[in-house]
C-alpha cells in the first residue's frame, strides 16, 4: 500500500500539524488545530486541494 500522503501545515503560522491526509482524504468543516500557535482553523479537503473556510464574523443584534 503505497499511497501518496502529506502533512497538513497550519493556515496561520505555517508550521506542520499533527494530521496527513491521503489521496483519498475528503474532509468537510474540519477543525484543525495547531498545537505551535494553538489557533483552531476550519477547512475543507478533496483531491489533496485544502481549502480555509472562513466564517463571517458574528453581527450585534440591533434593537
Amino acid at each position: 500500500m503505497n499511497e501518496k500522503t502529506k502533512w497538513i501545515h497550519c493556515p496561520v503560522c505555517g508550521s506542520k500539524t499533527r494530521d496527513r491526509i491521503r489521496e483519498d482524504t475528503v474532509l468537510k468543516n474540519y477543525p484543525l488545530y495547531c498545537p505551535k500557535c494553538k489557533q483552531e482553523t476550519l477547512i475543507d479537503v478533496k483531491n489533496m486541494q485544502i481549502t480555509l473556510i472562513t466564517e463571517p464574523d458574528a453581527q450585534t443584534q440591533s434593537r
